[in-house]
């Protein structure tokens, strides 16, 4: 990965991982983290950077300045040069490397403490490519009543109605890709590999089924969505690293 796309795929890493949003775009180079009208985090996409702008109100400004000691000079200098409105503080941070991405975590964190409990690791089962079978809809030993819970959000975000084909997992005779191996099964085995977990390289962009599921997107999906439509199918969003 580039520099960019290590930015853009650990920060939906870390949004999606530890918090439970909407993701709302504009289909352009916006898009919002948002719970019910409040907005957590922006990010504007730029040819060279991704603009992460926050709103800090009196009493995030407050939990900041306690602490302000703790963030680098280049923190300190956006938040100090930041215009106070009616409305709050509104700092606009410019990330290129995720060495800057690793510093407004924390910003993040002031502004809402996470919210997402991480799907447990007890009795997960684990396709060749890394991704969670247990957490799909379509793996034959998922229980009734989640696989119903999944559906819904699943229709609205992929506008499929039939749901009903089943895969038995990697190695099993139902494995839905055992005849047309996925892109990631097929980079694994180029490389000699048995799975993609054993690569140094694991995860990366190349085990999701699209960039967007990994990826900064300017796409609209609600937090249900993002649980059973994505999280699933893209390496270690969904649990606690």
């Amino acid at each position: 990965m580039t520099a960019l796309e290590q930015v853009s795929h650990e920060t939906m890493v870390f949004m999606r991982g530890r918090y439970c949003l909407d993701e709302v775009g504009n289909g352009k180079d916006e898009l919002k983290f948002k719970q019910g009208k409040r907005t957590i985090l922006t990010v504007y996409s730029r040819e060279d950077r991704f603009d992460f702008m926050l709103i800090y109100g009196k009493k995030e400004r407050e939990v900041f300045e306690a602490q302000r000691e703790a963030y680098s000079p280049w923190v300190q200098g956006i938040y100090d040069s930041a215009k106070t409105y009616h409305d709050g503080k509104w700092m606009m941070f410019p990330v290129s490397a995720p060495e800057q991405l690793e510093e407004i975590k924390p910003l993040i964190r002031i502004k809402k403490k996470p919210n997402r409990k991480p799907f447990p690791k007890e009795g997960a089962v684990y396709g060749q490519c890394g991704q969670r079978c247990d957490l799909c809809v379509h793996y034959t030993g998922q229980d009734e009543a989640r696989r119903q819970e999944m559906i819904p959000p699943l229709t609205r975000m992929y506008g499929i109605s039939d749901w009903s084909m089943r895969c038995g997992g990697c190695g099993s005779d139902t494995c839905h890709c055992k005849d047309e191996p996925c892109p990631a099964k097929a980079c694994a085995a180029q490389k000699g590999l048995a799975q993609c977990r054993d690569c140094g390289e694991h995860p990366c962009i190349r085990v999701t089924t699209s960039d967007h599921m990994s990826m900064i997107h300017t796409e609209t999906h609600d937090g249900d969505e993002i649980t059973w439509g994505i999280l699933p199918y893209v390496p270690y969003q969904y649990e606690e690293r």
